[in-house]
């Protein structure tokens, strides 16, 4: 484990020559960026990032940034002023005496890109899953080895497993595999009613409807399978001739209504029970020899074989979660649901199947193997839940249960094959080939993702192209081992608010810091430390806790908290930064107060604002974003120096055509448009050295312009501003 020191006294050096201060210089990332000629690249990354950019997507992080934007901030903050960011930015670099850190490491994008532009790289983060899959993610192995492990675990566990997912061809009585298995979950009324949770009977269709209209509905009556258009109206059973409405289920928002007619809060019923909501299994979707997936009414062939799971988890000793889901802004939406426990997040088969595998992957003899394994198991728990929905047919199948950032329970969850077979998504087997390999593979040839275009061209083709090194180094934890071995990279767990290396030690700190207020990594993390923490505690100290909270998160549901946590990491990097660095950060929040809280942070830091600017950051139809009423796009980029230093940095951006156009096609939203001034404010502030007060009414006025649509330009966060 690593101990951080009670004070910042520095470490003593080894070699104090290769970390001393060279002459105040400017960076390029001060003097612009190349977000309109970045803008296709990120978008493109954005829709895919788990196959762009695979060492970052080993396993869930949430909010993982795109990998093209860090390169460029990395870039950007490593280089003199007189060079061109987008000019270098597919040329290979080797910044070997630079140092790069990140306190806030999250899924580890900065530590990667900071590796293939050739410089060095420190990462922290507080919360355990981060540390050890970041680990992972920069370990070497080579295909060959993991090819030889997974072939035992193949051998031994999986036939195990696979007899668990099949049912019986409805024509032939052929032994089909099972893909998905469709559950919904059961209220009972207080006079004795059970009511299924559906919305619609339409449980199936194509993740483009229009073009493939055609879906698959249940017969509320007799359970028949029906196909039908998704938009039916009126339906006839083509089994027991029952007609009725597929668009309307008993289960209305917030409410269901019994067979008379009467309506009850969903969440009443629920809570006058003492265990979760109970599931009937109501459908299967199964794969024939010859490739045609079929979906099949389960029958006593299909309930007999669960009931058999459930039995044999009975007499099984199995490695399984025992912790208590603890009350949080994330996780209380699922507690009122009674998942009190981690375990119960599962199904019997689920349990004793991950169980079995978990068995296994703790039988690996090579520690190396065998941690590269637990964190390919562990990342297979996001897509085998009980909070996992069906997204359709023509896609990948399996909603994973963090699609929406916070714990949601699913009214008809999908029961994925834990082993899976080549037709299933977020399965064991699936994952290995799809994520493990891929990030492997990444280490020893990283690629940049080129989209050839004009920036007024629509249609665009995209290419990888090869210009980093390898990523070839010794992941350690200590700054002794970090400073005497030029090919390490130290990796830290612990809080950021106090890094065990010397002031004046980084050339540059690039981070994401964490949400203001809405996700809760640690909330989340739970899911998957009460797996791990039982099994990696004796090897892994910062496992050998209760759950992976920690009391310095900076994250708060209270602005001037949340403040003052960032703040007390922000000093923290201003200590180790050198006097010529620059500590480079991206952020956006929808409200006024989170960027007020971030401005205070970074005064109360030692830091001014040299210069900001925006970038696409996600995808605006991602699930959390589809929800949101003014989803944001667009990350600021902010970028600080020592407060005394700052001023002289400071430059107005000039207007550039690409500039306007690249804002102009992202089809910016309210939000975005509240981004792009509260950066502005926030640099020109602090240029100014407003007072907080000043600051606040300046953001507040921004939002209520925004808010109204009142006619403020949009070309440019400076011309918003004027």
């Amino acid at each position: 484990m690593i101990r951080f020191p009670a004070s910042r006294k520095s470490p003593t050096l080894r070699d104090e020559t290769i970390f001393q201060d060279t002459p105040m210089l400017g960076k390029s990332i001060e003097k612009g960026f190349p977000a309109g000629e970045l803008w296709k690249v990120a978008r493109r990354e954005s829709w895919r990032k788990e196959i762009y950019r695979p060492i970052y997507h080993l396993h869930k992080w949430w909010a993982t940034r795109l990998g093209s934007v860090f390169r460029a901030i990395v870039l950007g903050s490593l280089q003199g002023s007189d060079a061109n960011i987008w000019k270098a930015f597919y040329e290979r670099h080797s910044f070997s005496d630079r140092i790069v850190l990140d306190p806030f490491m999250g899924s580890g994008t900065t530590i990667g890109e900071t590796l293939k532009l050739g410089a060095r790289a420190i990462g922290c983060d507080i919360n355990p899953i981060s540390s050890f899959v970041v680990q992972q993610a920069l370990t070497r192995v080579t295909q060959r080895e993991l090819d030889a492990t997974y072939s035992v675990l193949e051998q031994n566990v999986a036939k195990k497993l696979r007899a668990y997912y099949k049912t019986k061809d409805r024509e032939n009585g052929q032994t089909l595999d099972v893909l998905y298995y469709f559950w919904v979950k059961e209220v009972k009324t207080p006079s004795g009613e059970v009511i299924p949770l559906f919305s619609d009977y339409v449980f199936a269709k194509d993740a483009y409807p229009n073009r493939k209209p055609v879906a698959t509905i249940l017969c509320p009556e007799c359970g028949a399978i029906n196909k039908a258009h998704h938009n039916v109206a009126l339906l006839q059973c083509v089994d027991c001739r029952n007609k009725f409405n597929p668009q309307n289920g008993p289960a209305k928002g917030q409410f269901v209504v019994d067979s008379g007619g009467q309506k009850f809060r969903i969440k009443d019923l629920v809570s006058a029970q003492a265990s979760p909501p109970s599931h009937r299994m109501y459908a299967i979707l199964a794969v024939r020899p010859n490739g045609e997936k079929v979906y099949l009414r389960p029958d006593d062939f299909d309930f007999d074989l669960y009931a058999s799971a459930s039995r044999q988890l009975a007499l099984e000793s199995l490695p399984l979660p025992t912790q208590v889901v603890r009350p949080g802004h994330n996780t209380d939406q699922a507690r009122g649901y009674n998942y009190l426990y981690w375990r119960d997040f599962f199904n019997d088969r689920q349990l004793l199947s991950l169980g079995w595998l978990l068995n296994d992957v703790l039988k690996i003899d090579d520690l190396k193997i065998r941690d590269q394994f637990l964190c390919l198991f562990s990342s297979t728990l996001e897509f085998n839940n009980l909070f996992c929905s069906f997204k359709g047919e023509g896609t990948g199948a399996v909603r994973h249960m963090f699609s929406h950032h916070i714990l949601k329970p699913e009214r008809m969850p999908l029961e994925n094959n834990v082993w899976g077979t080549p037709h299933n998504s977020g399965a064991f087997s699936t994952l290995y080939r799809s994520r493990l390999i891929p990030a492997k593979a990444y280490l020893d040839a990283p690629f940049e993702l080129a989209v050839d275009h004009d920036l007024f061209e629509e249609e665009t083709s995209s290419r990888k192209v090869m210009c980093s090194k390898s990523i070839d180094t010794l992941v350690t934890h200590s700054w002794k081992d970090f400073s005497s071995n030029a090919g390490t990279t130290l990796i830290l767990n612990g809080d950021s608010g106090c890094i065990p290396i010397p002031d004046n030690s980084v050339d540059a700190v690039v981070t994401d810091p964490p949400y203001f207020d809405f996700v809760h990594y640690s909330e989340l993390s739970d899911f998957f430390f009460a797996w791990l923490g039982p099994v990696l505690k004796e090897r892994y100290q910062f496992f050998d806790r209760p759950d992976s909270s920690h009391g310095s998160e900076v994250q708060d549901a209270d602005a001037q908290t949340f403040s003052q946590s960032l703040a007390r990491v922000l000093g923290e990097c201003r200590r180790v930064l050198k006097s010529d660095g620059v500590l480079v950060f991206t952020f956006h929040h929808s409200r006024p107060e989170g960027w007020l809280a971030v401005f205070q942070a970074i005064r109360n830091a030692g830091l001014g604002i040299s210069a900001t600017h925006v970038i696409h950051a996600e995808l605006s139809v991602a699930s959390p974003k589809k929800l949101a009423k003014e989803p944001i796009s667009l990350d600021s980029i902010i970028v600080c120096r020592h407060r005394e230093h700052a001023s002289k940095y400071t430059t107005e951006l000039i207007a550039t055509v690409d500039d306007e156009t690249w804002l102009s096609k992202c089809q910016l939203t309210q939000g975005d448009r509240f981004v792009i001034a509260a950066a502005q404010i926030l640099r020109e502030s602090s240029a100014a050295d407003l007072q907080d007060t000043e600051v606040e009414a300046r953001l507040s006025a921004a939002y209520a312009d925004y808010r109204e649509e009142t006619k403020v330009s949009m070309k440019l966060p400076i011309q918003a501003m004027k």
